[in-house]
């Protein structure tokens, strides 16, 4: 698969299978496609050459959940943590209006499950950075998708909250989720992920467990080399 803006090639020639309940960290110096990458398996990006297979599961659109980078100074509205969790599932099921009781009752299961209960009627303009990707991880996983897409999800959080954090990603794949996870905080992504695909200058350069990754020389000279600003 190729994949650019314009005329501008970001991904050249990137193959990348993914199978059901495969935990894939995708990592690589900024500018290397991540994001780009993401863009396109959600439909949001149409390549210039090649596709996204979803088979053989019948993977649809709808079955995969989003969770995008989220900083704090991104909030600009006092909505409340349970109005985004509800977003997610109005995304989910195409509903439009005011939700029902039982999608009320489920994103309740959902921010329980994430300890986010007592925070429900907290507006996020008041959250800190922690809660704050809680809030965004429990909108993506609120309608139950098969796929999750992460983007940067430990941006900016502190040790603690990152660790908390990739425990809450190991209790949902051990539920049978699919999770293909960007990281920059490699310490996370060796410890969870079970394969690691790198991506350099919009090639995929290595896959492999993260002791097979950590030690190719490939990766290390593209991290050396890598450019500055995230396509």
């Amino acid at each position: 698969m190729t994949a650019g803006y314009e005329n501008h090639v970001v991904l050249e020639n990137v193959t990348m299978s993914v199978e059901e309940n495969d935990f894939i960290g995708i990592i690589g110096p900024n500018g290397g496609g991540k994001t780009t990458l993401l863009k396109v398996i959600l439909g949001l990006l149409k390549p210039f050459s090649g596709r996204v297979d979803y088979s053989p599961g019948g993977l649809k659109l709808s079955q995969i959940g989003y969770m995008p980078q989220v900083a704090q100074g991104d909030v600009l509205f006092p909505v409340t943590v349970e109005d985004v969790v509800l977003s997610g599932l109005m995304l989910n099921k195409g509903a439009a209006g005011r939700m029902g009781k039982e999608e009320r009752k489920h994103a309740a299961r959902v921010m329980d499950e994430l300890g986010l209960a007592p925070l429900a009627c907290q507006a996020l303009n008041e959250l800190s950075g922690g809660q704050l990707q809680r809030v965004y991880l429990a909108r993506a996983v609120s309608g139950s998708p098969r796929l999750l897409l992460l983007d940067e999800p430990a941006a900016g959080l502190t040790y603690g909250e990152t660790k908390e954090l990739a425990e809450r990603l190991k209790q949902l794949r051990s539920k049978g989720m699919t999770i293909l996870l960007i990281e920059h905080h490699m310490g996370m992504v060796m410890e969870i992920a079970d394969e690691i695909a790198v991506l350099g200058n919009g090639e995929l350069i290595a896959q492999g467990t993260p002791d097979q990754v950590k030690g190719d020389l490939r990766v290390i000279e593209a991290y050396l080399k890598g450019k500055k600003g995230d396509a």
